[in-house]
């Protein structure tokens, strides 16, 4: 993704270190890298806005709810039978 302008820092980075950015895991000079790359970059700034209400979201309403046991092997159970059909439909020539 990029807006075709040169940047100081390439959209490849700035989108690898969102994350991080999002998280408050950056210090003030990686911060300052990544705001101004937003504020040149329309792609990134949408991406950006994306990751962020995604990572919000998730947040709101899955950060502070305790999984039950059962459900997680029920959903741990369902992901291994999809993957076993998943590999059953690929199997080459039969």
């Amino acid at each position: 993704m990029s807006c075709g302008k040169p940047h100081e820092t390439p959209c490849s980075e700035v989108l690898d270190r969102v994350y991080s950015y999002l998280d408050g895991e950056l210090g003030d000079s990686g911060k300052a890298k990544i705001r101004q790359h937003l504020d040149e970059c329309g792609p990134c700034l949408r991406e950006f806005g994306l990751e962020e209400a995604v990572k919000r979201l998730v947040h709101k309403h899955c950060g502070h709810d305790k999984v039950p046991g059962d459900l997680r092997v029920k959903v741990l159970t369902r992901i291994q039978e999809v993957r076993a059909s998943i590999e059953i439909t690929e199997l080459p020539g039969e």
